[in-house]
């Protein structure tokens, strides 16, 4: 499933791509990354839609 600003088959390539670089598992890179987004969302104010 893929669009102009989405596509699954560039997602996979990126968690594949980090994992290795980060020499973990791809489930434990997964993880990592949503963390890590968790983690930018509540510093950005937990906030779904941007103010512009």
């Amino acid at each position: 499933m893929c669009g102009p600003h989405f596509c699954s088959m560039k997602i996979t390539e990126d968690v594949r791509k980090y994992a290795a670089e980060q020499g973990v598992s791809e489930q434990e890179a997964l993880q990592k990354g949503m963390e890590e987004k968790s983690r930018e969302f509540t510093e950005k104010g937990n906030e779904i839609y941007a103010k512009g």
